[in-house]
């Protein structure tokens, strides 16, 4: 059976995984009869969002235990995570990618990656292994790969992801890009689909495109 590393990033589409994604990612997982694993970074969180009010909160949490609330507790530090262990990786979207897994939603252009993140993504990358990413988790994969990605049509996003080495192709919700030299598949989700649904129908075909690519 094939094993699948899922990435999180928090709890949460202000400031950490966005729930939806995340969940249905695991769902589309289940649904195609493979096995997966959450991990996720052992640090502090840029900042709290309060999500009733969207205000910043005067606290601190930590990624890999607000993560632990979507994985149910089945979940690991993204420092055990070795692309020798799994099939393919994906990483759900949310502000969580944008601010934890990257610098993305407060440097723009001039945006970093996440060490372990990236030394992951790379790792799968030089075994040819697939990589999904969905939503804005798209940015961490054009930054260190350079790769062909979508977040479906905002062209000031694109703009930067061409603008680091990547190349942007628009796509609807339920469309995927595919990579097929570096096995990347991307899909916008809530960068585009306005309701859970449309968000599924682009998860489901990511995940299937994604176990397609497998060797």
């Amino acid at each position: 059976m094939k094993n699948i590393a899922v990435i999180l990033s928090g709890s949460g589409r202000f400031d950490g995984s966005e729930i939806h994604e995340a969940t249905l990612t695991l769902l589309a997982l289940s649904k195609n009869q493979v096995n997966y694993i959450c991990f996720a970074p052992n640090k502090a969180q840029y900042h709290v969002i309060n999500h009733l009010t969207e205000e910043v909160s005067d606290e601190s949490r930590n990624v890999l235990v607000e993560s632990a609330r979507i994985a149910r507790g089945n979940i690991k530090d993204i420092k055990e995570l070795k692309a020798k262990d799994f099939d393919a990786l994906i990483l759900p979207g949310g502000f969580g990618a944008a601010k934890n897994l990257s610098s993305f939603a407060y440097e723009g252009e001039n945006y970093t990656v996440d060490t372990e993140a990236e030394k992951v993504v790379k790792d799968f990358h030089s075994a040819k292994k697939p990589i999904a990413a969905l939503c804005i988790a798209p940015v961490i994969i054009s930054k260190v790969l350079g790769a062909e990605v979508t977040i479906g049509t905002d062209k000031a996003t694109a703009k930067i992801i061409e603008h680091v080495g990547g190349k942007h192709i628009n796509k609807d919700y339920h469309e995927v890009a595919i990579d097929t030299k570096n096995l990347i598949v991307t899909n916008p989700c809530y960068m585009l689909a306005d309701d859970i649904y449309k968000v599924w129908l682009g998860v489901e075909a990511c995940v299937e495109a994604m176990l397609g690519l497998i060797k």
